[in-house]
């Protein structure tokens, strides 16, 4: 399945909750969903029972729309995390964390996960001085990540600055903002890490 590439704001709808999908529309709070807070379509209004399997799938399809991943790739992810020692779910979710277009997102180079994937994939983005072009790089602790020197002045980037300053930095990375760069410190407990998504339910679907 490919990636989506349709209007976000249907999706947040259609599940009910913010993904923070919309960028500058959300901060300054004119989003679809705040304005709409029902399903898109004539009988948007009308909310029937829903199943164990519709939870479960509800669940998966807002992480995997949250963090922008397709299909194949958030199943390989979950393959990879169940391989691990510990809660399944919460070792999804750090790797989810972990990726390259989401710790530019957490860093506040970029209003959405969508805009930051955009960066890496561009080339704006160096990992520890070199240029990492895929969006699903894991980033360790220690390492910096940073706007390379030729694209610091790219007023994308820094609109996307001005505005996340207003909303404050993951408490797991460390940025220096007008030098636009920064350092993923350490990985986050899955308790710091504040999103709509309970992967208990993920963890059923493919359990399976």
């Amino acid at each position: 399945m490919a990636r989506y590439t349709g209007p976000v704001e249907k999706i947040e709808r259609r599940l009910g909750v913010d993904l923070a999908l919309k960028g500058e529309r959300r901060l300054a709070g004119k989003s679809s969903l705040a304005k709409r807070p029902f399903a898109p379509g004539q009988h948007g209004q009308r909310r029937g029972k829903i199943s164990e399997y519709g939870l479960q799938l509800r669940e998966k399809q807002k992480a995997k729309f949250m963090y922008g991943l397709n299909e194949k790739q958030f199943r390989n992810l979950f393959k990879e995390a169940t391989r691990k020692e510990g809660n399944t779910g919460e070792i999804f979710i750090k790797m989810l964390e972990q990726r390259l277009d989401n710790v530019v997102y957490r860093m506040g180079f970029a209003t959405t996960r969508r805009f930051a994937r955009q960066l890496v994939s561009h080339g704006h983005i160096l990992v520890d001085g070199r240029r990492v072009d895929i969006p699903s790089y894991r980033v360790e602790a220690g390492q910096k990540v940073e706007i390379r020197e030729k694209s610091k002045e790219n007023p994308q980037i820094q609109r996307a600055i001005d505005l996340t300053a207003q909303t404050g930095i993951a408490g797991w990375v460390d940025v220096e903002k007008d030098k636009k760069f920064g350092i993923f410190t350490r990985i986050p407990e899955r308790e710091e890490i504040q999103i709509p998504v309970e992967e208990r339910f993920i963890v059923e679907l493919y359990s399976k």
